[in-house]
């Protein structure tokens, strides 16, 4: 209807004499509701005299509607309270929807008996109905309006206490076992392992490097919680299964990432995570061709990323002349010594692998060995070389 349309007085009559039973058929209203859904029969979620409070706001709108004599902006107010106390309460939408729709039939079989008690005209009732039906929309459109602003403020509160709990636990911030199990449980994780860090590279800053991932992890029934942090985008993953659950992760990291995504090596114990932290982002700054690196886990590797400090100076007191060599010799000289190392030491078995004559082998472990004064035929040497190379490898 237009604002100012002049309204029946017949239908004026009604609305006065709903009105006034407001209050009462408020109370009625509020006893049918409790009995007919659960979570408003339970006092601990929503209280009798919250539910009746609302009834008779609902109420006290629809009839105040037909009481004026001109259509004019209504006072949601109290439909926008309702929806808000709701959404805090933890009442689901839909049983909030199913209450307002008992209710407004409720409401309409009473105003229906009181305009044949009043002998009010057909042709008024029907004029009414259609008031009433408008009223009922209207404050119907703000309760679940303001239930949902509500609840996205509730989700976004959330993610928020969930990112920060990622943080504390990246940080080793938080030790305490009753807090560490809070925060699993805060973060729907379970309270043991085994888990993972990813630590994906940011394609600009502010971006995330996979966007959605959780959701999509969630999709294949993987648990993890994430940080952003400002240079990379870090989650907690939980392994219900490791070997699959691991080939999964992998799997969707690899259709999600947009740069390069580093796993760490399995752990079991949350305040492990800030350890875990490390090895995925030292895995994001391998020299792997593949996006998605996870860490090896080897003792070797674990040994070369252990102290960086220690391990860097390490590396350049064995490697210091091979580090001065051009890029491209210097890396010819290593993909022949770790070929063969992979093949337990043999340069015929090496050359097959990098294609080369075996004495273009031995050529270029000699020239390794001249660069950095170890000898391929002590076994320390060779110990030293392969600790300096795996450094070399593995930090920045």
């Amino acid at each position: 209807m237009a604002v100012g349309t002049t309204v029946d007085p017949h239908v004026i009559e009604l609305g006065r004499l709903m009105l006034a039973r407001a209050p009462s058929l408020g109370e009625a209203m509020a006893d049918l509701l409790c009995r007919e859904i659960d979570v408003y029969d339970d006092d601990s979620v929503v209280t009798k005299d919250e539910v009746r409070e609302s009834c008779v706001a609902n109420l006290t709108f629809i009839f105040d509607a037909l009481a004026r004599d001109a259509d004019s902006g209504a006072d949601v107010s109290p439909a926008q309270r309702t929806g808000t106390t709701r959404a805090i309460s933890g009442v689901p939408l839909p049983a909030v929807m199913t209450a307002y729709r008992i209710g407004f039939r409720f409401m309409w079989e009473q105003t229906l008996a009181v305009a044949r008690e009043a002998a009010i005209p057909t042709d008024s009732i029907l004029a009414a109905t259609s008031r009433v039906f408008f009223a009922q929309e209207t404050f119907t459109q703000a309760m679940s309006d303001a239930y949902r602003q509500q609840l996205t403020v509730q989700i976004l509160e959330r993610e928020e206490e969930r990112s920060a709990l990622v943080e504390a636990l990246l940080t080793r911030r938080m030790t305490d076992r009753q807090s560490l199990w809070e925060a699993a449980d805060l973060l729907r994780l379970p309270t043991s392992g085994p888990y993972v860090v990813v630590a994906a590279g940011l394609p600009a800053i502010g971006k995330l490097g996979l966007p959605a991932i959780e959701n999509k992890l969630s999709a294949r029934d993987i648990r993890s919680a994430w940080r952003l942090l400002p240079d990379l985008q870090v989650g907690i993953v939980h392994l219900r299964e490791p070997g699959r659950t691991l080939d999964t992760l992998i799997e969707v990291l690899r259709q999600a990432a947009h740069a390069r995504v580093g796993i760490s090596p399995p752990f079991h114990e949350l305040p492990d995570t800030a350890d875990a932290l490390r090895y995925a982002r030292l895995a994001t700054a391998g020299d792997s061709p593949e996006l998605v690196t996870v860490f090896d886990d080897t003792p070797l590797a674990l040994a070369a990323v252990s102290a960086p400090e220690v391990m860097t100076r390490i590396r350049s007191t064995v490697l210091g002349r091979l580090d001065a060599m051009p890029a491209e010799e210097r890396a010819v000289l290593i993909d022949t010594f770790r070929a063969w190392l992979d093949v337990g030491g043999s340069a015929n078995e090496a050359a097959a692998q990098i294609y080369c004559h075996p004495n273009t082998v031995r050529h270029r472990l000699r020239r390794i060995e001249e660069l950095t004064g170890r000898s391929l035929a002590r076994p320390r040497d060779v110990a030293e070389l392969c600790l300096a190379f795996e450094v070399s490898q593995r930090l920045p």
